[in-house]
């Protein structure tokens, strides 16, 4: 397995799991969201790919094919007024493929973010996981990530 910045070639992989990632929440929160949709379309996806502040790692086997992704977006916080003056790495989605789970791919996927951020001066590194998602959670703790802040909701 490789982890490597996205390139076009990878659309379609990544497609497919982003598809997957929407079945979840689907799932998980269908009053919230449409199975069988996808955050991205191809043509936003190859924007993304071209924004440096932007970068999505993918997981790759021997033959290319997409493994897992992590999509990331830079966050400066170095003009603010009333924030601390750091940067960001927020992890906006991670993605393993159904068919590569338990193969460690999340974690080195996590990982190269990681160092990634640490390599570009980054002060830490966010997310945001749907409490529909446990599983999701108790990766991030067992990466070493905590809760900083919590989102509620009252439906109506």
């Amino acid at each position: 397995m490789q982890i490597r910045r996205a390139e076009k070639r990878d659309i379609p992989g990544i497609a497919k799991l982003l598809l997957q990632v929407a079945q979840v929440h689907a799932d998980g929160r269908p009053d919230l969201f449409m199975s069988g949709g996808t955050k991205y379309t191809n043509d936003e996806l190859a924007s993304i790919i071209e924004d440096d502040e932007r970068p999505i790692f993918v997981a790759v086997d021997k033959t290319d094919a997409v493994l897992g992704y992590a999509f990331c977006v830079y966050e400066d916080y170095t003009q603010d007024t009333v924030r601390t003056h750091v940067k960001t790495l927020y992890i906006d989605d991670i993605c393993v493929d159904a068919k590569a789970r338990g193969q460690h791919v999340g974690t080195a996927v996590y990982r190269h973010v990681i160092d990634f951020a640490r390599s570009e001066g980054f002060y830490n590194v966010t997310l945001n996981v749907w409490s529909c998602n446990p599983g999701a959670q108790r990766f991030y703790e067992a990466m070493g990530m905590r809760p900083y802040k919590v989102g509620m909701e009252q439906v109506l």
